[in-house]
């Protein structure tokens, strides 16, 4: 394996991150902000408490995943996408670089970007309400594996889209409203039977579930279903974007 193109690739992209550090990490930790302003102060003071645990430190891992999904998917499809777009992807496809090395350099890097965004606004959230973490290694690994899939998936995209309208597309009418409705402002044991069992297809609810127990042991699926759901969808991005390289399917623009 040559790493210096992993390394190469990976150094980029995160130096354009640096970069852009107003977009690319005070704009998120400003929006988590409001949420726990709205949210937490406004409509959490009116909210004893849910399970035992108070409803500004319950949506504490629900923000958190909110901001690592989004940005997982945004950094990898815009950082695959712009080389298409601009052309300099030749130069990637002619220089000694094996398709496994260009999604190691690109999904690492911004996996590496959405860690560290998902990191500052967990420690923002400090500021507002008291935080236990029950079981950091859980909490660790839920995090390592939501950014590596979710990067996966946004390099999916990246590949997919012919214009930057399809860009956004998946993100805003699919990714966002699905981590709404996930659970991650409120436990989906709460809805009616029907809507709750409608829940369950809701991938992202077991991604916000396995996060939440690691801070507080309170889940709505059991911590083994959410890492096994995780894992699966961890592999189907995989056995994608290696099917995409093998056709090369719109590598090229």
């Amino acid at each position: 394996m040559n790493l210096r193109g992993v390394w190469a690739i990976y150094h980029y992209e995160m130096a354009r991150f640096f970069r852009t550090l107003g977009q690319s990490l005070i704009s998120p930790v400003i929006s988590t902000v409001l949420y726990f302003v709205v949210f937490g102060a406004a409509i959490g003071s009116r909210i004893q408490s849910i399970e035992g645990v108070s409803y500004g430190a319950f949506i504490v891992p629900g923000l958190v995943m909110l901001s690592l999904l989004t940005q997982s998917v945004s950094n990898a499809s815009f950082g695959i996408y712009f080389p298409r777009f601009s052309g300099t992807i030749y130069e990637y496809l002619s220089a000694p670089v094996s398709p496994m090395e260009m999604v190691l350099g690109f999904v690492g890097a911004a996996a590496s970007k959405s860690l560290l965004i998902g990191l500052i606004i967990l420690a923002t959230s400090a500021f507002f309400v008291p935080l236990n973490i029950a079981h950091p290694v859980w909490m660790i690994l839920f995090l390592l594996l939501t950014a590596i899939t979710f990067s996966l998936f946004g390099f999916l995209i990246g590949l997919w889209a012919d214009g930057f309208e399809k860009l956004q597309i998946i993100p805003l009418l699919v990714i966002t409203p699905l981590t709404f409705l996930g659970g991650s402002f409120y436990p989906i044991g709460i809805l009616p039977p029907f809507w709750h069992g409608l829940s369950l297809f809701n991938p992202v609810v077991y991604l916000v579930s396995g996060f939440r127990w690691s801070f507080n042991e309170v889940s709505d699926v059991s911590v083994w279903v959410s890492l096994a759901m995780t894992g699966v969808f961890l592999a189907v991005c995989l056995g994608a974007v290696s099917w995409m390289f093998r056709t090369g399917y719109r590598l090229k623009n």
